[in-house]
């Protein structure tokens, strides 16, 4: 699959789109989700272009895929849902292609939490 530079996830790396930035690194931008489905609910994306995790794991560098997972966990404890922190918990998901329900053809973390968040699949 090739990566769509106008995805929006592209857009918003670019400056084109507002965004309430949550942290960012070398790899790594977070944000709050525009459409939140729990208490707290933000996305983590690769600054590189990537479609999906099946991609991300093809090409990106050890380092790159050190600092996404890393940013991952920063994330959590910026707004306060990683254990480290409250002890409260959260879940990161990610979505992979269509049967996965994967909406933005970006790879995208999604971390929600600030709330119990539920069954894994209903």
């Amino acid at each position: 699959m090739t990566y769509d530079k106008n995805n929006i996830f592209a857009k918003i790396l670019r400056g084109e789109i507002p965004y309430k930035k949550i942290y960012e690194n070398k790899f790594v931008l977070a944000f709050h989700d525009v459409n939140p489905q729990k208490k707290v609910h933000a996305l983590v994306i690769p600054k590189g272009e990537y479609v999906n995790l099946d991609d991300f794991s093809s090409k990106a560098s050890d380092e790159e895929i050190a600092g996404l997972i890393k940013g991952i966990s920063n994330v959590a404890k910026k707004i306060g849902v990683s254990e480290q922190v409250k002890g409260a918990g959260y879940r990161s998901l990610v979505n992979v292609g269509e049967n996965g329900g994967q909406e933005v053809l970006h790879l995208h973390f999604h971390i929600f939490g600030g709330e119990k968040v539920g069954k894994m699949v209903s």
